[in-house]
């Protein structure tokens, strides 16, 4: 009867540990920690601390000196070690949950400031042990580090930059501005402002674009055009995405040579 009534208390007792431990905080809904509109590919190495993401601008853009924004709300530190991690920003985000984010070429923010999600707190930059800009990123959940997710969705982990893109909808303050022009053909959608790696395609007829990108130079009948228009394509081939594609401003009804206009004459803005 004893060894009955000490096992009975034990189990007593792991229930009620059980019942009273802490539960796993939920994360934010983190987004990429770059600007709305902007595509960056990114990858990882064996010899990065935690589960990092190293990302670099893919859409023709620079990626020096270019914002790096707050993936969620928090409150955010500064610090910088030179032999390493260089100037960098930790946002705590409460709940456990912090985003890292190194080799800053500047900061934008105080140390100790209250930050919005979509925030500038730095800029793109090489300081500490880095071979080139980029933008270092992490999330870690009670100092450990996690796979990481933007919008909900977990990130591949590849080992060398464009196999992967991300395009960011972060700071784009609920919608992005789209602007509708008239296309005269059926055109594939690519990665980048590039015919590298076909995303998809853009049917011929009315459709919306959010920007513009310099690119390569896209030469047919009707002449060229190194403007690349980013949109949501139609069709999305195997393997790709047709979010945020690049199509050739080249096939605008409307415009000639290196013109990037709506179909009201607006000129599209850089992405």
């Amino acid at each position: 009867m004893r060894s009955i009534r000490v096992a009975l208390l034990a189990l007593g007792t792991l229930i009620a540990t059980l019942l009273t431990a802490p539960t796993a905080q939920a994360a934010p809904n983190f987004k990429a920690p770059f600007a709305c509109g902007q595509q960056w590919t990114y990858s990882h190495h064996s010899a990065e601390v935690r589960r990092a993401l190293d990302f670099v601008r893919s859409d023709g853009g620079a990626t020096a000196n270019a914002p790096v924004l707050a993936s969620a709300s928090g409150t955010a530190t500064r610090h910088n070690q030179p032999g390493g991690a260089g100037q960098y920003i930790v946002i705590d985000h409460g709940g456990g949950w912090q985003t890292y984010y190194f080799h800053l070429a500047a900061y934008s923010v105080a140390n100790g400031q209250s930050v919005a999600q979509g925030q500038q707190i730095g800029t793109t930059g090489s300081t500490g042990n880095s071979s080139g800009a980029h933008i270092h990123y992490e999330q870690l959940y009670n100092g450990v580090g996690q796979n990481i997710v933007i919008n909900g969705q977990s990130l591949a982990y590849p080992s060398s930059y464009y196999a992967n893109y991300l395009t960011s909808d972060n700071g784009c303050g609920g919608g992005t501005t789209t602007y509708w022009v008239d296309t005269f053909a059926r055109t594939d959608g690519y990665a980048g402002p590039s015919t590298a790696s076909p995303q998809g395609a853009l049917y011929a007829g009315t459709n919306y674009v959010y920007c513009k990108v310099w690119g390569e130079n896209y030469t047919g009948a009707y002449g060229n055009n190194h403007w690349w228009l980013r949109t949501d394509l139609d069709e999305t081939y195997p393997g790709g995405n047709g979010r945020g594609a690049y199509v050739p401003a080249y096939f605008l009804s409307r415009w000639g040579n290196d013109e990037a206009r709506d179909n009201n004459g607006t000129v599209i803005p850089d992405c």
